[in-house]
């Protein structure tokens, strides 16, 4: 959305002209303004900020605040995902041209940009020399569920040393993670030192030390890690990061509301990937669960949807509007669920 905009408007819903915050405020203060007052910022137009009222289309009526806001953050969503994408072609293609030809002396040297490293007890060492050269933050992302106990006491010496030189962290974790006691003692110990944050998914661990150094796992059993030290990854890793950080939900607030009755955050998550095509255990590992938690969900969902059948639940998703993000205080008037009889607001 922020790229769009008209030649004599070159912004996004996001950074609004002078002109059109105007007109739009207008709008959201009276509930519609009329269709002259909009010749002049025809942005608002052409970002759906403002659109012909069914009643009388001499008039325009703003679309809500929250559901702009919820426009903008799919599509910082849809930046961080291509993004992703994006290192993780960038890693593929640095290996492969890496292995087409002999080994070069540079590649096995200290300090170089990407290093590979081999082994627990050697990603340990150099997580280590990380921390104790680390003066400013830390920043890390922590896939999967609830974190064991075993992670948390294994990282808990480096956390503690980086908390008595006044070093900041900030830590993402998937909204499974709240239930871990483990991770609310570990937060409670470490104080005001720590912020953390949670989402639906986030991407595979990532660990960043003063926006110069970062770590990364290179295998699915992480016995593999590359060290980055790039300028340029690591840049681009901290900007991954502070797109996922906006999203995120500060762990001391609640998740927010589905606007459905009998139906939670995380059935709300589960249904927006059904939606998408994907299989109970893609979307348990994408949402830190376990596949027999992720099917206990699906039959809650179907239950109060009212599925019969996998394609009927598909179908009962799409009608109630968890296909996509939520937005809020919008009225879906054909759409009942089983035993209720007013219209479903969401």
């Amino acid at each position: 959305m922020a790229g769009h905009g008209t030649d004599e408007h070159p912004h996004g819903a996001d950074r609004l002209c002078e002109a059109g915050d105007r007109v739009y405020s207008r709008a959201v203060r009276r509930g519609r303004v009329p269709r002259c007052d909009a010749e002049s910022v025809p942005c608002l137009l052409e970002l759906a900020l403002l659109h012909p009222d069914p009643d009388d289309m001499g008039w325009l009526v703003p679309t809500s605040p929250q559901e702009v806001m919820t426009r903008l953050l799919r599509g910082v969503h849809d930046e961080v995902s291509a993004s992703q994408r994006r290192v993780g072609s960038a890693v593929a293609a640095v290996e492969w041209y890496a292995g087409l030809g002999p080994a070069m002396q540079a590649n096995s040297a200290e300090g170089t940009a990407i290093r590979v490293l081999d082994g627990l007890s050697r990603i340990q060492a150099a997580m280590d020399e990380a921390t104790q050269a680390c003066t400013t933050e830390v920043l890390t992302v922590q896939p999967g569920g609830i974190r064991p106990e075993h992670e948390l006491t294994e990282g808990l010496h480096r956390a503690l040393e980086l908390r008595t030189r006044g070093v900041r962290m900030r830590d993402l974790y998937t909204h499974v993670a709240r239930h871990g006691q483990g991770l609310l003692n570990y937060l409670e110990l470490m104080g005001n030192t720590v912020q953390a944050r949670t989402l639906d998914e986030v991407i595979d661990r990532l660990i960043l030390f003063d926006r110069t150094v970062a770590f990364i796992p290179a295998n699915a059993d992480r016995t593999l890690a590359l060290e980055l030290r790039h300028p340029a990854l690591v840049g681009y890793l901290v900007t991954v990061f502070e797109r996922l950080w906006r999203l995120g939900i500060p762990l001391t607030a609640p998740l927010p509301d589905t606007g459905i009755e009998g139906i939670s955050h995380r059935e709300q998550s589960i249904a927006a990937l059904l939606a998408e095509g994907h299989q109970d255990a893609v979307i348990a590992e994408r949402l830190g669960i376990s596949v027999r938690t992720c099917r206990a969900h699906i039959a809650r969902l179907s239950e109060t949807l009212g599925a019969a059948s996998r394609t009927q639940l598909g179908v009962r998703i799409a009608q109630v509007g968890l296909d996509g993000p939520r937005r809020p205080a919008e009225v879906t008037p054909a759409v009942n669920l089983p035993g209720q009889g007013s219209p479903t607001v969401r």
